[in-house]
């Protein structure tokens, strides 16, 4: 449920997080060194949150 890399607002925050997140994030976690950062039990607004945190981390030390 992404729209142009945001993701969708009706979507409830208490709902699990999408297949789609949990791959990604497991992926991210591992690609920044912090796999403490992937859990099976996140919602899907704290999965949106911990990509994005992510995202602009690798973004960060690949500029440098």
């Amino acid at each position: 449920m992404q729209i142009q890399g945001k993701y969708d607002a009706r979507v409830s925050l208490s709902e699990q997080m999408t297949r789609a997140q949990g791959l990604r994030l497991k992926r991210l976690s591992e690609e920044a060194y912090q796999p403490a950062q992937y859990a099976r039990d996140l919602s899907f607004s704290e999965a949106a949150r911990r990509i994005q945190a992510l995202e602009a981390e690798i973004e960060l030390a690949n500029s440098f």
